[in-house]
């Protein structure tokens, strides 16, 4: 069997307007208070990739147009429907206000391992990732409706953020009925 790559025309990928246009699934992404904007823009490439509804960008993080997300993001900043928030807990109000579930991924002592929780299809979902060396901000973990962990194995008490983001979207969506 021989195996090649497939061409840029082959991926059938969506052009920005199509990509605007197309439905969302029903999860918001909110960044509390990233300090690295190649993290920012690895998130919002992701974003793109799972087809989020938005992406909430809250305190000290980083906004377009930057040279530094625009470096990771490749585009993804211009398709990606995304807002900013003076605090994360600000937004998070205002997407409880629209009946969002809102889950932060922080180890805390209630925090469920991510593979275990439940989730209702038919929710709309708030994933709140916080700063790289100081996590959730805890004013933020007091109104979220549930802390969930990525289990690890290894000797580090954490994974960069732009690569949890993709593995708590994957099985978010796979819990979604989405993929």
């Amino acid at each position: 069997m021989s195996t090649r790559k497939l061409s840029m025309p082959e991926l059938n990928r969506l052009s920005n307007e199509e990509f605007r246009a197309v439905e969302k699934f029903p999860v918001t992404v909110i960044l509390d208070d990233i300090r690295s904007q190649n993290n920012t823009g690895s998130v919002f490439r992701t974003c793109d990739a799972f087809r989020v509804e938005s992406l909430y960008l809250c305190g000290i993080t980083a906004k377009p147009p930057h040279r530094e997300i625009h470096k990771t993001a490749l585009g993804a900043e211009d398709s990606v429907k995304w807002e900013y928030y003076g605090s994360a807990a600000e937004a998070i109000l205002e997407l409880k206000k629209s009946g969002y579930l809102v889950l932060a991924l922080e180890h805390t002592t209630t925090s469920l391992p991510l593979q275990e929780y439940k989730i209702t299809e038919g929710n709309k979902i708030a994933l709140v990732f916080g700063n790289e060396v100081l996590g959730v901000n805890q004013e933020v973990l007091k109104i979220a409706d549930a802390c969930l962990e990525i289990p690890q194995f290894g000797t580090k008490h954490s994974i960069n953020v732009s690569v949890a983001v993709g593995i708590t979207l994957w099985e978010i969506l796979k819990k979604l009925n989405k993929i």
